[in-house]
């Protein structure tokens, strides 16, 4: 009995992979499905190892959201910037060590900004450290399913180790669309403003594809340009994964071609969560860095300045600039935004909510970057003061 079972579930698996509208294997990555049903509407290369590059921030926002239900804290509830974390590289805020802002905003600004400094923080303040936070990420992502995925960061910042797959991404989706609909607001937000900068949201099809209500853009050298893009029409949310796309109009257009065909098409009766494992080395993660940060593939694909998840305007250049915009001999089918484009302020502060449950009864103290003095080797050192290789050698260690 259990070996027909066992023939079964092969079989199952090579029609899912065949006749779900899966396409030729030497396509990225791709996932289109229903986030009500789960039911799978195309899909090919979905169990390939991928680098998440930003779109982590799922997977750090939904365990936030998991530790706000836990009652550990609240969306008013103080997340500070260590100095650890404003050091990440971009994108980021750029907020001083010691700032302090709310984690509802925290959670606007990695979604919209999709910045490495606030990602960081929010895995500090809610795991207690950055390592923590990785092991809550890890926990969450074996309870809901996600079989080959991995975290080492909550902001996605390339690591060898951090991958995942665009099947286990759809768990994650479903996962927050469904257990968090109160949230939903996060996920579709046109632009926020910080100060005098008003930042646009990487996605270009959040207030321009009809129905767009989210979700993430991520991009580092390793993964190449991926899109996380849901769309609701009529009550039916349909959900587009895209890896490993050439640029950020390559991974637009995809996903908005995935949407607008899929809203034409029902579900199969495979669902996300039983889609069968298929393709081959699919356990080796993928490398784009040849392919979209080389030298050569700068060359061809811009004029110079290496790609971000804007596209190929250097990471100093005002965000206002920085949307992508599809080169003159394509045909989008993504409209240009007619209207004034709804922005969402935020700011440091107003955090007067529960510190943290992680971080409670603490205060970690961070140290600045100055030398412990010495005595000269040539004067004999005070009594109780550590003579001068002692207090060096301390200095190391530390």
């Amino acid at each position: 009995m259990m070996k027909i079972e066992f023939v079964r579930s092969i079989v199952i698996g090579l029609m899912a992979a065949t006749a779900i509208g899966a396409a030729p294997a030497a396509a990225n990555p791709a996932l289109l499905f229903d986030v009500n049903t789960g039911a799978v509407i195309e899909h090919q290369d979905a169990f390939k190892r991928w680098h998440p590059a930003s779109l982590t921030k799922l997977m750090t926002a939904y365990t936030a959201f998991r530790a706000v239900q836990a009652g550990e804290l609240a969306l008013d509830s103080p997340i500070k910037v260590s100095k650890k974390a404003a050091s990440m590289p971009p994108s980021k805020m750029g907020y001083k060590p010691g700032s302090v802002l709310t984690l509802d905003n925290a959670i606007k600004i990695i979604m919209v900004k999709s910045a490495n400094d606030i990602a960081a923080a929010i895995g500090e303040n809610v795991g207690g450290s950055q390592e923590a936070f990785a092991d809550r990420m890890n926990a969450e992502a074996q309870r809901l399913g996600m079989a080959d995925s991995h975290w080492v960061n909550a902001n996605g910042l390339h690591e060898p180790d951090q991958y995942t797959t665009a099947r286990d991404l759809a768990i994650l989706v479903r996962a927050i669309r469904l257990e968090f609909p109160q949230y939903a607001s996060y996920f579709n937000i046109e632009g926020i403003v910080a100060g005098k900068k008003k930042l646009k949201n990487f996605n270009p099809l959040v207030g321009r594809f009809p129905g767009t209500d989210g979700m993430k853009t991520g991009f580092v050298c390793e993964s190449g340009f991926n899109l996380i893009a849901s769309a609701t029409r009529d009550g039916r949310t349909l959900a587009a994964i895209v890896l490993g796309a050439g640029s950020p109009d390559d991974r637009a257009e995809e996903a908005a071609e995935l949407l607008q065909g899929g809203f034409g098409r029902t579900g199969s009766s495979v669902t996300v969560a039983g889609l069968a494992p298929y393709g081959d080395d699919r356990a080796i993660a993928t490398s784009m860095r040849e392919q979209v940060c080389s030298p050569k593939a700068k060359a061809v694909a811009s004029d110079g300045p290496a790609p971000t998840e804007a596209g190929a305007a250097p990471e100093k250049a005002e965000a206002g600039k920085a949307e992508a915009s599809v080169a003159p001999e394509k045909v989008s089918i993504i409209p240009e935004m007619t209207r004034e484009r709804v922005w969402v302020a935020v700011a440091l502060g107003g955090a007067n909510g529960p510190v943290p449950k992680a971080l409670a009864g603490r205060d970690p103290v961070e140290y600045a970057d100055v030398p412990l003095p010495t005595w000269r080797p040539d004067m004999p050192a005070p009594d109780g003061a550590a003579p001068a290789v002692e207090a060096q050698a301390t200095k190391v260690r530390s």
